[in-house]
């Protein structure tokens, strides 16, 4: 099991629709997760930084092809196409990433 995080900012007239799109959330979407090794995920809000961190345990054995493989699915893609939009990378991520992943430091079962 390999534990995930990851932070991305929010745009602030963009965070009832965030809520309200997870509230309604997407049993398709849920599945498709799981079906890929994805547990425990959970998002939280700061504000007012309006940052979103994310967190997640991926129980698989190939997170990059797991990762491609949820890029390819349709629902995948109109629900990133809904919540894309709601968010906005921080300045210090990565060429190319969304999501900025974060260095796991401290944990305690």
């Amino acid at each position: 099991m390999q534990r995930m995080g990851m932070v991305i900012g929010i745009r602030p007239e963009r965070i009832a629709d965030y809520k309200r799109l997870h509230a309604e959330g997407s049993a398709e979407v849920n599945a498709l997760l799981s079906a890929c090794g994805v547990r425990n995920y959970s998002i939280y809000l700061r504000e007012p930084e309006n940052l979103l961190f994310g967190y997640w345990e991926y129980h698989g054995a190939d997170w990059p092809a797991d990762a491609e493989r949820l890029g390819r699915e349709p629902a995948i893609r109109a629900w990133l196409g809904q919540t894309d939009p709601c968010q906005q990378p921080l300045a210090s991520a990565k060429d190319g990433e969304w999501w900025a992943m974060m260095e796991e430091v401290f944990h305690l079962d």
